[in-house]
């Protein structure tokens, strides 16, 4: 159900905007490396504005991915060895008896009264 609700209110009126993103933007724009000699053929590339836009987009995405992935790297490592001592645990744990020696549950019910 969410992942619906995702779909409908946030991705595709993005979609719609990219689109008409695209569309609006479809002429031809230089992007150069040199900006010494910004007419320099080797170094400038020839692309329709959108090109550019979405592609900034995507180095964006994927530079804050990175950037959360390596700042979140401590509560993984936490979680690794967390984990490690968990099944250290269950192993030691797996030694001992699993079933606990009590009364049944039917047993520990007090006796009704009349």
């Amino acid at each position: 159900m969410f992942n619906r609700f995702m779909l409908i209110v946030v991705f595709v009126p993005l979609a719609v905007i990219l689109i008409a993103l695209a569309v609006a933007n479809r002429e031809l724009v230089a992007f150069t490396l040199d900006p010494f000699n910004p007419g320099n053929p080797a170094l400038t590339l020839t692309l329709p504005l959108f090109i550019f836009l979405f592609l900034a987009l995507a180095v964006g995405m994927i530079v804050g991915s990175l950037a959360t992935w390596v700042k979140q790297g401590r509560y993984r490592k936490l979680a690794r060895q967390r984990g490690v001592e968990a099944e250290n645990l269950r192993q030691a744990v797996g030694r001992a008896p699993s079933v606990p020696q009590g009364p049944t549950q039917g047993s520990a019910l007090p006796k009704p009264t009349n």
